[in-house]
């Protein structure tokens, strides 16, 4: 019974220590190299107006309804970065039919709809959008502004991230950056 007890005694001091270093020690160390290395982005990309206040995150999209405004991907989580995910509905399934005819049917202009406008991402919080999906909504957006067209699509071109590192990745726009673009505009 005394050496079942001494193992564990050694049992769980090992656990706690292990628990000490794998469980704090390790974290502190990276968080705190990290939120030096790299502040801006460990503290979630936040965007802040002149004020101060916080706007949104570079990271996370968040639902623009206003016509004024250009719109992000749908989210099948209802832009909620708490439970991030996509709808699980297979291309079969009639109910993800059902929702991409209804957006098609509210995007619907003389171009094709662009298909990122009408589907969800995986995270159900994608960001950006390409540039076509972006040009698309221009009229609509120059219509609600009163303000020409030509205007629009230059600040979708001024806003639109190159490819990443050069050869991967697609051109793309990242949708609060462009809004809030929109909203200095007077």
């Amino acid at each position: 019974m005394d050496r079942a007890m001494q193992s564990l005694r050694s049992a769980l001091v090992v656990f706690g220590l292990l628990t000490l270093i794998t469980g704090v020690a390790y974290p502190a160390v990276v968080t705190g190299i990290v939120q030096l290395a790299f502040p801006a982005q460990a503290a979630g990309t936040l965007v802040r107006a002149g004020d101060g206040e916080v706007r949104g995150s570079r990271l996370l999209a968040q639902g623009f309804e206003d016509p004024a405004y250009f719109w992000p991907r749908p989210s099948a989580v209802s832009y909620n970065a708490a439970g991030s995910g996509g709808s699980n509905l297979g291309p079969r399934s009639a109910a993800l039919r059902e929702r991409t005819e209804e957006a098609v049917a509210a995007l619907r202009a003389s171009a094709p709809v662009p298909a990122e406008l009408v589907t969800t991402s995986g995270s159900g919080l994608d960001p950006h959008l390409s540039p076509e999906a972006a040009r698309f909504q221009a009229p609509r957006i120059a219509a609600a502004r009163g303000i020409p067209a030509e205007r629009v699509l230059a600040l979708i071109e001024e806003h639109t991230e190159s490819r990443q590192l050069g050869f991967l990745g697609d051109p793309r726009v990242n949708v609060l950056d462009l809004n809030l673009a929109l909203g200095a505009l007077r």
